[in-house]
């Protein structure tokens, strides 16, 4: 089987790791994926065609903007492909009906925002995937789509010289009344007792030009005076080949996610790249949820409470956090492989 993703292609951002691992692991098991376009250098490892009628499925990676499908030969694709071989996955819950989560987070400001996503989606595919194992909408495919690599494992190290004591890889998206409310205050009370600190991704600095246009003031909130009183350096966003690299420059990486998809229980890559890196992640997720998708060793890595213990006792006592990431380690590679996913996938299409 051959399957062609289509997807708004971000060096540093959204579900190109995902695609790469797609196309080792389906190599491996005899399926031929690629992404639509033409050879990008920026993305090695990641196979690129145009020949549709080379491709038995296509699958629309839909994430926060429908803006980037107005430059696809759209027309060509959907007159080449019958819809029942099209499929979408909906990996920011654009799909559901109107979600604010704390009078905060929210997928759509109002139902009428939403009509544009529903007649999108109905025009371009007849199946939505969600990365979710409990999806809210009964028109909604649950299928985690996200995994873990291992041949992207490095090695626990039990050395404590590394550049930074704690570390944060992510963007400043929806993220900073959980790290201004939750995380700041726990590493202030603990400031003295940790060295460099650091967090890398867009917008730590400052929120980008044009969020005020289009009423996302919230989403890109931050307060960069309260990361410089707290020594917390920024750094720019890295490729997605060098996300575990740079995870592994840290004792401690703290993983965030919005609040929608906490809400909506989505996954993403971040949840299985940290897992990866030479690193104790710690995960900001309820215990039962990390216990959904990291098994039972998962409850001692969430970062929920107690947050300022829970850094200390991860930077203090390495070698008890390095037994538990290794056990997750083991239950990633048996239950949330690309390999599993992979299948995973197939069986959601042929359904």
């Amino acid at each position: 089987m051959n399957i062609l993703f289509v997807m708004d292609k971000r060096v540093n951002a959204g579900s190109i790791q995902a695609v790469a691992n797609y196309i080792r692991a389906g190599d491996e098991l005899g399926y031929s994926f690629a992404l639509y376009g033409h050879h990008d250098p920026h993305f090695p490892c990641v196979r690129f065609s145009t020949e549709l009628s080379a491709f038995d499925y296509v699958v629309f990676i839909i994430e926060s903007s429908l803006s980037w499908l107005s430059g696809l030969r759209l027309p060509r694709i959907l007159a080449s492909v019958p819809r029942r071989q099209r499929a979408i996955l909906d990996a920011d819950g654009m799909y559901n009906r109107v979600i604010s989560v704390n009078g905060y987070d929210r997928n759509h400001a109002t139902e009428h925002d939403r009509l544009p996503w529903l007649t999108c989606y109905n025009l371009l595919a007849n199946k939505i995937l969600q990365p979710t194992i409990a999806p809210r909408e009964t028109a909604v495919r649950a299928l985690p789509f996200y995994g873990y690599n291992p041949a992207l494992e490095l090695p626990l190290s039990a050395s404590p010289s590394k550049r930074f004591d704690i570390l944060h890889v992510g963007h400043n998206w929806w993220r900073w009344r959980e790290v201004a409310n939750d995380l700041l205050p726990a590493i202030e009370r603990i400031r003295a007792h940790v060295g460099d600190i650091g967090f890398v991704g867009l917008w730590w600095d400052a929120a980008p030009a044009g969020a005020r246009d289009l009423n996302l003031e919230e989403a890109f909130c931050v307060d960069p005076c309260r990361l410089q009183q707290l020594c917390i350096q920024t750094h720019p966003p890295v490729s997605y080949t060098e996300v575990v690299p740079i995870m592994s420059a840290g004792r401690v990486n703290i993983m965030t996610q919005r609040p929608l998809f906490r809400h909506l229980k989505l996954l993403t890559s971040k949840y299985f790249e940290i897992f990866a890196a030479d690193t104790i992640p710690l995960v900001m997720l309820d215990p039962e949820h990390a216990e959904s998708v990291y098994g039972p060793a998962g409850r001692e890595l969430a970062l929920h409470g107690e947050i300022a213990d829970r850094l200390l006792d991860a930077l203090y006592q390495p070698e008890k956090y390095r037994e538990i990431v290794q056990e997750v380690r083991c239950h990633l590679v048996r239950h949330h492989s690309y390999r599993n996913r992979v299948q995973e996938l197939v069986a959601a299409l042929q359904a």
